[in-house]
């Protein structure tokens, strides 16, 4: 197939790129900053800007999928841009006749009192269903990786804070899951017919809280940590608090802080493993790695 991955240089984008590349796919990885250096060769790089219309002539010519990884947290009226964004990628695709696209959107569990930043994953989802093409939506919660904003709190904290007097958000439970089985599930499901036009989870084998998260990261680098939850800490406050304890930029750790307080672990009725099963990692292995890799 030939395969776009919009976002190709973040995160996710980079492995994707290069997993598709290795599967065979034809590929085309677009991002503001775009080079032949910074893929595998013969990935086809596209420098473009979401934020400039003029830039994206010619960006869904061919094309069979496209990823939508975009997220823009690092500005201040993202949910906005994230919109904007999404419409004008919808706009391209259908009209180039794009037949599928996939976007990685975040688990929020209950749908109500939504942070913004997960309000926002959700209508990035109806934007782009307006589209002419299939669309499938995967759903996860934190992703663990070297270069996770969010993997990258957890990994900090248990740096700095031998003692943490912590948001009562740690307790919250969330279902993680390592890089390597997201893009597993983002590659397998090209070959999965059934998942067109579906919406699905995805997480590892088991549920933790972050204070679980806390401390086994802090045991995987040969540390003791001490954890006393705060019950009068609010979102707001706990946003601040990281931006005195964590290297992660406040403008995206602060969203990510707002969302920690709703439970974000996979439904069962929505669980890809049905549809898709892969041999998923356990979460100690993938937070192993993750420190390694770092």
């Amino acid at each position: 197939m030939r395969v776009l991955v919009v976002g190709a240089t973040g995160f996710v984008g980079t492995r994707l790129v290069a997993a598709l590349a290795d599967r065979g796919h034809d590929v085309v990885a677009f991002s503001r900053s775009a080079s032949q250096e910074s893929f595998p060769e013969g990935v086809e790089p596209f420098e473009g800007d979401l934020g400039d219309p003029d830039s994206l002539d010619g960006l869904c010519t061919d094309v069979d999928v496209a990823y939508y990884l975009i997220h823009s947290l690092t500005a201040e009226e993202f949910a906005e841009l994230d919109r904007r964004y999404a419409a004008r990628f919808r706009e391209a695709a259908s009209a180039a006749g794009v037949d599928r696209v996939v976007y990685l959107s975040g688990i929020s569990g209950a749908e109500g009192d939504l942070s913004p930043h997960l309000a926002s994953r959700r209508e990035v989802e109806s934007v782009l269903a307006e589209g002419t093409f299939d669309l499938t939506v995967l759903r996860a919660a934190i992703i663990i990786g070297p270069g996770s904003a969010s993997f990258r709190i957890v990994d900090d904290l248990t740096d700095r804070l031998p003692v943490m007097a912590v948001p009562k958000w740690v307790r919250t439970p969330c279902q993680p899951i390592g890089i390597d089985d997201a893009v597993e599930y983002l590659v397998e499901l090209l070959g999965a017919e059934r998942t067109r036009g579906r919406t699905y989870d995805i997480g590892g084998p088991s549920v933790w809280t972050y204070e679980e998260l806390l401390e086994l990261t802090a045991r995987e680098k040969g540390k003791r940590i001490y954890i006393v939850p705060v019950p009068v800490m609010t979102p707001g406050l706990s946003s601040h608090w990281l931006r005195l304890t964590t290297d992660v930029q406040y403008a995206i750790a602060r969203p990510l802080a707002e969302s920690m307080r709703h439970p974000v672990t996979v439904d069962d009725d929505r669980d890809l493993q049905h549809d898709v099963r892969i041999d998923r990692t356990s979460i100690e292995v993938a937070v192993r790695r993750a420190l390694a890799d770092e």
